[in-house]
């Protein structure tokens, strides 16, 4: 896996996710995603629950997948654009917290280095689902910052289990001259051309 600590891979994530929740219309939440079983509210919502609940894995507690909070419906409160770049930004800072990404943590009682990869992999692959289902240009962090790189080591780990657990469809092919990102959307099973 890269040398690059998780809270780097996430900072990097982040900053290209961010924008494209920030510019998710109201008018396209009910769209159709990559990710069949979302919509874009669905998927928001969902994303906003990694970012919550990862944060808890960070600090060895565990986390509570067992409620889906609607974020997006939730009012009194911040935006779910700000609360989403809020929360973003307290995961880094989670998994920044000396030892965060060393041992093991969650009730799955995963290597910590893992478990914060699959924080990543929702970061990056999520913000693409939702940038191609609503329209935007998806830019994945820099290849200098080692975060394609290191997800697809961690899905090459991953994608057996997730395979069996439904998480990732079978990977399908790409053609020549497929960047990295590409390369990783199909391992997970989505298609790198996919369009609403």
């Amino acid at each position: 896996m890269t040398e690059n600590s998780i809270a780097d891979l996430l900072k990097a994530a982040t900053a290209h996710a961010v924008p494209v929740v920030r510019a998710i219309p109201e008018d396209r939440l009910t769209a159709p995603t990559p990710c069949a079983e979302y919509d874009v509210k669905a998927l928001v919502n969902h994303l906003l629950q990694v970012v919550v609940q990862f944060q808890a894995l960070a600090a060895k507690q565990n986390a509570d997948f067992s409620e889906s909070p609607d974020y997006v419906a939730e009012s009194p409160g911040p935006d779910w654009r700000d609360r989403f770049a809020d929360e973003a930004g307290k995961l880094v800072a989670a998994w920044a917290a000396p030892g965060a990404d060393e041992g093991t943590t969650g009730a799955m009682d995963m290597p910590a280095r893992t478990v914060g990869c699959m924080a990543l992999l929702d970061l990056t692959v999520h913000a693409w689902d939702l940038a191609r289902a609503t329209g935007q240009e998806y830019e994945p962090a820099p290849e200098s910052s080692g975060v394609v790189a290191a997800l697809r080591e961690a899905v090459a780990g991953l994608g057996p289990t997730a395979r069996k657990m439904g998480v990732f469809g079978e990977p399908l092919p790409v053609p020549e001259g497929a960047s990295e990102l590409e390369r990783l959307l199909a391992e997970t099973g989505r298609d790198p051309r996919w369009t609403p």
